[in-house]
This record gives structure tokens, C-alpha cells and sequence, in this order.
């Protein structure tokens, strides 16, 4: 199976690359972006590259256009990835961090298999969101040959996944999607009693309102431009439905948990992102409440942003071990 290569530790830059502080270790975005190569996978990223003021090559983050012809750039680059675009208003994001995650999850999934990572298509995650863009499965088969199923409460979105997935055979084999007809709920209508999930993967809505999503991008935006602006501009999008929901992060998680204790022998590990530390002590909380055999939490962090990954699983160490060498036959 192909790996992932990271070019930019080769190129005649590369004793002056310093990693990106907190990068998973295989992550192969944790050097500085090789603008020269990406600008020959994709040539429309150039108009958007500039030297700052440390005579660094970089784009302006604050520009919807210049995220998405990075996004372009780098799954082109990475990961073989040559039809790929999202239509307007929708989440661009931001490749590196998503990359985490999915290390992240083959860490924990060696945990439960002697340290080894388990690859090929029968390892099968289940994307709870999957959104516009497909980025989670792209990663997660271009990496370790896994396959995904896809979910969202968005028509719109999955057509577009459907038309990514259409446009690179190579993922025709290797991800399904799935409409969530029914939006107050997540894992019902989509886990089947046939189904076997290796792991879950989300990241929730963070707000619970759209006013605090733009109050959000506004803060956002001004920290990036470091000018103060009154217009909130999305520089990696999103649809309502990818930025908030009622109850915000904390009432997806809750709402998650509380299914997720209905299926406890078709998924090995569910997971999801929580950006808000505060929330923590809340969905322990509700885990404890339910069952859970085990709960990690995985710090992760790109640059000054802190957030982290909590897994939990109901089975117990030889229940797992019985699910991957299951899945492994």
C-alpha cells in the first residue's frame, strides 16, 4: 500500500524546515509548506502565495479562496486526491489537523492490537459528519487503507462527497455515504444490526447558535488579520449545520454518548473532538453514567490551538482484541 511522503524534508529548503509545534510525528504536514511543489500540483495556489515579513512564503488564512487552493494543493501533493472541491459556504478545513486525528485513531487502535496498527478496508470507520469536503476518509485510506462510512443530516454536502468520490475512482471501493434522515439523532439509522465499526470520528457543531458562530469567525478573522473588522467572513466556511447546533458542543456530545451505549458491540471505539476544555468534566461525567469500560482522552494541538480527542469504548480487553482479529479475518 502507498504511504504518504513528505516531500518538503527533501527539497533544498529542508535544513532550514522547522517542524510545527505539536504535529503528530506522522503527520506529514508538520514541516513548513513546500510552496514551490504544491504551486506544481496545483498552479492556481500561486496567485494566493506571499513572502511575509519574516521572508517566509505563506497565503493569507483570512481568504476563503486561498484555504481552499492550499486544501487543493496538498491533497493533490499527499494524497493522490485530483478531483476535489466544495461548493461555496462550505467547510474548508484546515488538512494538518484533521491529519492528527487520524493518527491519532491508529495509535488507538494499536493500543487494542499488540501495538500494531491495523491497516486494509476491513479496519471501517464511521465519519459522524462528514460534511462537503470528505477529508477525513480521504486521509484515513490514503494512510492506512481503511474504509469509511460517511454520514450527514445535509443532502447538499453528500452530493458533493458523492461527486469527490466519483472523480477519484480509487475511492469508489473505499467510502459509502449515508443521509442521516432524522437530524436529532446521530448513530440511529445509520449503525445497521450487520454493522461492525473499528471507530467513530466527529468533529461536533462547537455553538449552539449562529449569532455566536459569527461572533466566533469575527474573532477569528481579526486575530488573523490582527485589524479589528465589524463583517464576520468564514475563512474556512461552514453551513449551519457544521458550526452549531442547540445545545452546542456539549449537547451533540451528550446526545452521542447516550446513543452510542445502544451499540456497544459495533463499534470498537467512538471518538470526537471537543474543543472546549470546560466541557470535559461533563461528558465524563455522562460516561461514567452509561458504562463506558474505558475512556481515553488524546491531547492534540496545532500551533497555539489546544484541543483534544476522547474515546470511549463498552468492551473489555479481550472483547477488543476479539473485534480486530475479527475484523482482521
Amino acid at each position: 500500500m502507498k504511504k504518504n511522503q513528505n516531500t518538503t524534508d527533501s527539497s533544498p529548503q529542508s535544513e532550514q524546515a522547522r517542524q510545527k509545534s505539536g504535529l503528530h510525528p506522522r503527520n506529514p504536514h508538520r514541516f513548513r509548506y513546500d510552496f514551490e511543489q504544491l504551486i506544481s500540483a496545483c498552479p492556481e495556489l500561486k496567485e494566493f502565495v506571499s513572502v511575509n515579513e519574516h521572508q517566509v512564503e505563506t497565503i493569507d488564512f483570512s481568504n476563503p479562496e486561498a484555504v481552499k487552493a492550499l486544501n487543493k494543493a496538498l491533497l493533490i501533493s499527499n494524497y493522490d486526491i485530483q478531483n476535489w472541491d466544495i461548493p461555496t459556504g462550505y467547510l474548508c478545513p484546515p488538512i494538518p489537523g484533521r491529519a492528527d486525528y487520524i493518527h491519532y485513531i491508529a495509535d488507538l487502535l494499536a493500543t487494542t492490537n499488540n501495538g500494531i496498527i491495523p491497516e486494509g478496508e476491513n479496519t471501517v470507520g464511521l465519519d459522524i459528519g462528514i460534511g462537503a469536503n470528505c477529508i477525513y476518509p480521504i486521509i484515513g485510506n490514503s494512510a492506512y487503507g481503511w474504509s469509511f462510512v460517511g454520514t450527514d443530516i445535509d443532502e447538499k454536502a453528500l452530493q458533493n462527497c458523492k461527486k469527490i468520490i466519483t472523480n477519484n475512482p480509487k475511492l469508489i471501493d473505499v467510502i459509502s455515504l449515508q443521509s442521516q434522515v432524522e437530524s436529532r439523532f446521530i448513530f440511529k439509522n445509520i449503525i445497521l444490526p450487520e454493522d461492525k465499526f473499528a471507530f467513530t470520528i466527529c468533529n461536533p457543531p462547537f455553538h449552539s447558535s449562529a449569532e455566536e458562530a459569527a461572533k466566533s469567525a469575527l474573532r477569528k478573522v481579526n486575530t488573523l488579520e490582527n485589524k479589528k473588522s465589524d463583517k464576520p467572513v468564514l475563512n474556512f466556511g461552514g453551513q449551519n449545520a457544521e458550526l452549531w447546533c442547540k445545545g452546542g458542543e456539549i449537547g451533540f456530545i451528550t446526545q452521542m454518548i447516550y446513543e452510542s451505549a445502544k451499540y456497544p458491540m459495533q463499534c470498537l471505539w467512538f471518538t470526537t473532538l471537543v474543543s472546549k476544555k470546560d466541557n470535559l468534566k461533563s461528558i465524563y461525567k455522562i460516561l461514567n453514567k452509561v458504562g463506558a469500560a474505558e475512556i481515553k482522552t488524546i491531547d492534540i494541538a496545532q500551533g497555539q490551538k489546544i484541543s483534544r480527542i476522547v474515546a470511549w469504548t463498552f468492551q473489555s480487553p479481550k472483547q477488543q482484541q476479539d473485534f480486530i482479529n475479527s475484523s482482521n479475518t
